[in-house]
């Protein structure tokens, strides 16, 4: 049975791959791999059963279904050694298609490239806020390089994962080093945790909320239910009082009365006054294990527009399009409604006038001016002006 393994490769890469071999090659060890047309060179990060739960858990992997890519041999000193130079030409190639970008008078901005081991390929990754036609700039690269070309479009989370860098932590960015998966933030999570708003503080490298505002989002949201919503009125033993303020660290809950007095009681002395004047506070058990809805927050991050998700386009197949989104439609009127008002089908719809400062409404039947007897429509009197 081949062996499953995992490799990774420049700018946090990776991918599975079987090995045909006796032994599982060690950790950390140059591997010759298939390529697209070619070969590519790449380290193992993950074998054995680490790289079986990594394939059914990571966005990068196959699941039940399982790769047919295979890994070739281990590579040589003289393999490694000419990575290393390929590694160091992927930024003059970056600069040279930057040139024929700006001469081309594309909006777009080229993060990345990375040639592929036996130079049959050249990747440049890049990122821009409009669909570009790089056809051209594909041909003039392909001249200069002479070799085939690849644009990916990747969203700015995926850049600032590639590129790797220190965060405002101190630490490595989680993107890179240990995050399977980059998933959605949006504002929601930072109101929930009463953090500040601006956008400097709350921001990472790429310039999108950081992901590490969702990994105590869930203490947060369960904690909250166990308390009264702030500004609700609740009964206790001296009346009816407003929640001011809920301290969820220290189980504490702010009140004041109708005379103004404020007071601070612990969350389970609350419960047993609510609970003696019979009004007792709704509550949740123990947070559970399970996850958060994140659905709920994906469909406010699509209705706030937080954060533009940008689908990666390639040049290799250009026959993948954008999604559409179609415009619901009007909702037509039902039966019911025309028959609430059956005269309306059958009256015919007067043309619009405009109504003028003088005899507006004179000589109309029903007019909503009347005279001194007070019969409608009648002419006014003379000597008095409409």
């Amino acid at each position: 049975m081949p062996h499953l393994i995992e490799v990774a490769f420049k700018g946090n890469r990776k991918d599975f791959f079987l090995w045909e071999g006796d032994e599982v090659p060690p950790l950390n060890a140059g591997i010759i791999v298939d390529a697209d047309r070619g070969e590519d060179l790449g380290y193992v990060h993950a074998s054995g059963e680490l790289a079986e739960k990594r394939n059914a858990g990571t966005p990068h992997g196959y699941g039940a279904a399982g790769t047919t890519k295979k890994a070739r041999r281990l590579a040589t000193s003289a393999d490694v050694r000419r990575e290393e130079d390929l590694r160091a030409q992927d930024e003059e190639a970056r600069r040279r298609a930057v040139e024929r970008v700006k001469a081309n008078d594309l909006v777009m901005k080229l993060s990345d490239a990375e040639w592929q081991w036996d130079q049959k390929k050249l990747t440049l990754y890049f990122t821009a806020e409009k669909r570009v036609d790089f056809r051209t700039l594909v041909r003039e690269l392909a001249s200069i390089f002479r070799t085939r070309i690849e644009l990916k479009q990747i969203g700015v989370r995926d850049e600032a994962k590639r590129l790797d860098g220190i965060g405002r932590c101190g630490r490595q960015y989680c993107s890179s080093s240990w995050l399977p998966e980059l998933r959605p933030v949006n504002l929601g999570v930072a109101k929930d945790q009463r953090l500040s708003l601006n956008p400097s503080q709350i921001s990472g490298a790429c310039g999108r909320l950081m992901c590490c505002l969702r990994y105590e989002h869930e203490f947060y949201v369960y904690s909250r239910k166990k308390f009264p919503k702030e500004g609700k009125l609740v009964r206790t033993t001296k009346g009816e009082e407003k929640v001011v303020a809920n301290d969820i660290f220290r189980e504490r809950v702010t009140l004041r009365a109708e005379d103004g007095e404020v007071r601070t009681l612990e969350l389970l002395e609350l419960r047993a006054e609510a609970e003696s004047v019979g009004a007792p506070l709704p509550g949740v058990s123990a947070m559970p294990a399970t996850s958060i809805d994140d659905d709920v927050i994906d469909v406010e991050l699509a209705a706030a527009a937080v954060e533009e998700v940008i689908p990666p386009v390639s040049f290799i197949s250009p026959t993948e399009e954008y999604p559409v989104v179609i415009a619901p439609e009007v909702a037509e009127p039902t039966a019911e409604r025309d028959a609430e008002s059956p005269g309306d089908a059958n009256r015919e719809r007067r043309p619009h006038r405009r109504r003028g400062r003088r005899g507006g409404r004179r000589n109309r039947q029903g007019g909503a001016r009347g005279n001194n007897d007070g019969e409608p429509g009648a002419e006014p009197p003379e000597g008095e002006e409409e």
